[in-house]
């Protein structure tokens, strides 16, 4: 496997400092594995950066993510310090369609044994939304019962930042997408609404935006915290 010479993400804790950088591919999708309850207010994890958007122009300010995993819950962790367009009836914590209209954090995680994935959307304001999907871009008929599963929590105490997170339980992505070391998985982001950008994690083909690939996903990796 030929990973890329140059750091694509930088590596920073929620203060702000960089401690370190690492090397990532299109092979393999980082989740910090805590050995101790994650916990909202309380997570002390590595935060990974996009600087480009879709067709490779400069994002400025960047964007930054986190996957993160204790014993129980897989955390999707996004933030950005700038102001964010949120979706006029997005009521944070609550499930909410549509939040891709507005600026939204996205996580794909895709079945490692079948076509199905399942699809997140984090809000700035902690307003979130799911779906199941049988193959690409097709709803599955049954859907799971999200809203009894996921938390959603957000900070936006400072209009000129954001930082939200969701946690989904690891039974519950076991059940339903067979989810463990090496599936398929991407985070991706649609920003500065009206005017829509499209970022992804991971570098996927196409003239234009879609981030519906779930065979081009990167596999997940865990990596045990704390960094060294």
């Amino acid at each position: 496997m030929k990973i890329s010479e140059k750091p694509i993400f930088l590596i920073r804790t929620f203060d702000g400092a960089l401690f370190t950088k690492i090397h990532i591919s299109n092979n393999f999708m980082q989740i910090f594995n805590s050995s101790s309850p994650l916990a909202w207010g309380e997570l002390d994890v590595p935060l990974l950066g996009i600087t480009s958007d879709w067709f490779g122009k400069t994002l400025t300010p960047p964007l930054a993510f986190s996957l993160a995993s204790d014993s129980k819950h897989l955390w999707f962790i996004a933030t950005r310090q700038a102001p964010a367009s949120v979706l006029p009836d997005a009521i944070p914590g609550r499930f909410t369609p549509d939040l891709w209209k507005h600026d939204v954090a996205e996580l794909f995680i895709a079945d490692p044994k079948g076509k199905s994935y399942l699809e997140f959307n984090l809000a700035p304001n902690g307003a979130w939304w799911a779906a199941k999907f049988s193959s690409q871009r097709q709803l599955s008929e049954v859907q799971p019962d999200f809203e009894c599963h996921m938390k959603a929590y957000a900070d936006a105490t400072d209009p000129t930042t954001w930082v939200a997170a969701l946690s989904i339980p690891l039974e519950f992505l076991g059940e339903h997408i067979c989810f463990g070391m090496g599936s398929p998985i991407n985070t991706t982001f649609i920003l500065n609404s009206p005017a829509q950008t499209f970022h992804t994690a991971a570098k996927l083909p196409g003239e234009k935006p879609d981030f519906h690939q779930p065979s081009e996903f990167p596999k997940s990796m865990l990596l045990k915290l704390p960094l060294r």
